[in-house]
C-alpha cells in the first residue's frame, strides 16, 4: 500500500467527457481505477497515512486554485515498466502545478521524491507497451486545435493499493 495526492479537475462536462472517451478507448492501466486527474504526490512508501494527511495539508495551506488549459498531447516512455503513456500537458497552469508539487516534496515528503524522473503535469490518456500506438494518438490529437481549460480546487488524498484508489481526505484550496 501506498498514500497519492491527486487533483480531480473541474471540467466542462462536454471536456470530461471527450476525455473518458479517450480513456475508455486508450487507458487500459488506469481507466477503471481512477477518474481524471493530475498526480501531484506519487506513491509514498515511508511514511504513515498520518504523516502523509499531516504534511499536505499544512503544505498546502494558502493554495489558491489553480486554472490551466490543456492544449498539446505528449508521448512519455514509463520508467518502471515497459509502457507508454499519451499525456494531456496544460499550457496554462503548468508552472503553478509543478510548484505545489514541489512544495508537498518538501520537509517530511522530502526524500519520498524520486528525482530521476522529471515531473511533467499531466491527465492521462492512453498507454500501451507499444510506443507506435501512443505516438499515433499524439499525432491524431496534435493535429487538431483542441483546448480543455478547468481548474484545480482540492486535493485528494488516497491510499493506492492493488489497483484500487480508496480516497482518504480531501484538501479544498
Amino acid at each position: 500500500m501506498s498514500m497519492i495526492v491527486v487533483a480531480y479537475p473541474e471540467l466542462k462536462k462536454k471536456d470530461h467527457q471527450k476525455i473518458q472517451d479517450l480513456r475508455s478507448k486508450y487507458d487500459t492501466l488506469y481507466y477503471n481505477v481512477v477518474e481524471p486527474h493530475f498526480t501531484i504526490v506519487f506513491p509514498v512508501f515511508n511514511l504513515n497515512k498520518k504523516e502523509v494527511i499531516s504534511q499536505v495539508e499544512e503544505l498546502s495551506k494558502g493554495q489558491e486554485e489553480i486554472s490551466f488549459c490543456l492544449r498539446c498531447a505528449v508521448l512519455n516512455k514509463d520508467s518502471f515498466n515497459d509502457y507508454w503513456h499519451v499525456f494531456l500537458v496544460p499550457d496554462e497552469g503548468f508552472s503553478n502545478i509543478v510548484k505545489l508539487h514541489d512544495r508537498l516534496y518538501s520537509e517530511k515528503l522530502k526524500n519520498e521524491l524520486f528525482l530521476a524522473i522529471q515531473y511533467t503535469p499531466h491527465l492521462g490518456v492512453g498507454n500501451s507497451t507499444n510506443a507506435n500506438e501512443c505516438k499515433k494518438l499524439v499525432d491524431e490529437l496534435n493535429s487538431k486545435d483542441f483546448e480543455i481549460c478547468g481548474k484545480i480546487k482540492s486535493l485528494t488524498i488516497a491510499e493506492y493499493k492493488e489497483d484500487k484508489i480508496e480516497e482518504i481526505k480531501t484538501i479544498e484550496l
